[in-house]
């Protein structure tokens, strides 16, 4: 089917029936970002709040979140939007974002990911689209995910990962609790959430983070949850893992 009658019949007319008014919440600390992004918003139903409402307004919210690449625990934060205003719809705004990241974010309740590239008409109808139910994916972000598939499938076609005596190394000096916090990292759980799992303070896991980032070298959390999906076997009953074989 053409692409062009896919969009006039069934995405447009979806967000030509976008509510009337948004409640926007825009977490961002930078003074530029927000600038530009509540002027590209101006003149929409998307009315950017200039405080954080106490509770959720009567109409729909949205919780527009800016990231950098390397802004760590973006799943607290997304929580966090969920926890404050169970209704509202949470989207991501960045320049780009690694796949397993992005299925953290997905796991925490993101709702979208819009890039920062997006041209001002099409962020507001993937906007729209969102507020009425959809998941969305910016084109330019989705590439990513296509393109790390083909990558670990032409690694091994069996799906298989190969580990070699670096990473089993590696393993070994890992300690118990550390193990630990290296499974909540790949369901993508905050340190909030994992101090409450294990029954220690935040304090801790930040502490036990930090030493798991420098035996493996992992510059943040992230990459290292992309590390121990790729190197190592969890047991599902105890939370405790070791290397691939």
């Amino acid at each position: 089917m053409n692409h062009d009658v896919v969009y006039n019949e069934h995405i447009l007319s979806i967000a030509q029936n976008a509510p009337a008014v948004v409640t926007t919440v825009l977490v961002c600390q930078n003074a530029l970002i927000r600038s530009g992004v509540s002027h590209m918003l101006s003149g929409t139903h998307f009315i950017v709040s200039d405080a954080k409402p106490d509770r959720s307004p009567e109409g729909p919210v949205l919780c527009l979140i800016y990231s950098s690449p390397a802004t760590d625990d973006l799943s607290e934060t997304i929580e966090h939007c969920k926890a404050q205003w169970p209704s509202a719809r949470v989207v991501l705004l960045t320049e780009s974002m690694e796949p397993a990241a992005m299925a953290q974010t997905f796991q925490a309740g993101l709702d979208g990911v819009c890039s920062t590239g997006m041209k001002r008409e099409a962020l507001i109808k993937a906007l729209e689209l969102i507020m009425l139910g959809e998941a969305f994916i910016a084109p330019a972000l989705a590439l990513n995910l296509w393109d790390d598939a083909i990558r670990q499938h032409q690694a091994r076609p069996d799906g298989a990962v190969v580990i070699g005596p670096a990473a089993t190394g590696i393993a070994g000096r890992l300690s118990g609790r550390e193990t630990q916090i290296l499974s909540h990292l790949t369901l993508g759980a905050s340190n909030k959430h994992i101090a409450r799992e294990l029954g220690v303070a935040e304090a801790t896991v930040k502490v036990h983070l930090k030493g798991i980032l420098r035996k493996i070298k992992a510059a943040n959390r992230t990459q290292a949850a992309m590390w121990a999906q790729q190197h190592m076997d969890f047991a599902a009953n105890d939370g405790t893992m070791t290397a691939a074989e």
